[in-house]
């Protein structure tokens, strides 16, 4: 991968080969929460990312203390390598890396590819549950480098900073508020944030769901004019197909400023007062 800014992916055959590694902790984070049940990679912790990775009062994501907390009670330490997967392309583990830097775990890596084509390559895969002895993991403050919030995102419309909007085309425009199947999840308001980029997170991975190379990354995104700037926030609907556009940017091509809008368009389409645009 060393077309890549960084070294932050895991192939397949490689995790395949150290699945006995303990210095390594495998976490499987699905779109899909019943998926893990059915069949995942021997040894990976299962997170569910509605009931474990989202705080139940407030609409936000866990506290540093209470994803400490988490991580320690499942076995993970501040000394392991955390790799992760899940299914949707790896929406959600993409979403997972994102919220780990933000609390300061620098060993993570992402699999170069999903769930989906571990299993369509006849990989291993196991139902088992497994326990791992109770750790230590620290979550450190969180970095606002790279998390956006709706009130810089206000400031950001109309100038230098780049906003990208990582939805369907059909939610860009306003046709639809929310994916179908989503109807419940949806906002007051369809279109998209004014000056954003429609830049389709899928664009991103080839169709077995790995990713396409650097060259090919920059030229989709450099295209739409993103790489011009310094400054750029991506958001989606919930944050985490926008996560995965976050790895793309600022992991595989090395943009440094990059941040991610997880309020999104759930937040975005409900505030009274911002502006909306509708149309392609």
């Amino acid at each position: 991968m060393s077309d890549y800014a960084k070294d932050v992916l895991v192939e397949p055959e490689w995790l395949e080969q150290h699945l006995d590694d303990d210095s390594i902790r495998i976490v499987e984070v699905d779109e899909n929460t019943q998926l893990y049940a059915e069949g995942h990679i021997p040894g990976a912790i299962g997170f569910d990312w509605k009931q474990d990775l989202q705080d139940q009062v407030r609409r936000d994501f866990l506290g540093p203390e209470a994803f400490g907390k988490l991580f320690a009670e499942h076995g993970i330490s501040d000394e392991h390598t955390i790799v992760l997967y899940g299914d949707r392309n790896n929406w959600f583990a993409a979403y997972t890396y994102w919220y780990l830097k933000y609390y300061g775990h620098e060993a993570v890596l992402l699999l170069n590819g999903p769930r989906e084509k571990w299993i369509a390559d006849g990989r291993p895969t196991s139902t088992e549950v497994p326990s791992y002895a109770p750790a230590s993991f620290t979550a450190q403050p969180g970095d606002d480098a790279i998390r956006a919030r709706r009130e810089e995102v206000l400031k950001a419309i109309g100038n230098a900073t780049k906003l990208v909007d990582v939805r369907s085309p059909a939610e860009f425009s306003g046709e639809l508020i929310s994916p179908a199947g989503y109807e419940q999840e949806g906002a007051q308001r369809g279109g998209h944030i004014p000056g954003a980029a429609s830049i389709p997170w899928a664009q991103a991975v080839k169709e077995d769901g790995t990713f396409k190379s650097a060259e090919e990354l920059r030229d989709l995104y450099g295209g739409k004019g993103v790489l011009d700037g310094e400054d750029i926030i991506a958001y989606c609907r919930i944050g985490e197909r926008s996560a995965h556009t976050w790895f793309v940017l600022h992991e595989l091509l090395g943009k440094p400023q990059v941040k991610n809008y997880d309020g999104s368009w759930t937040e975005w389409g409900n505030l009274v007062g911002v502006p909306v645009e509708v149309g392609s």
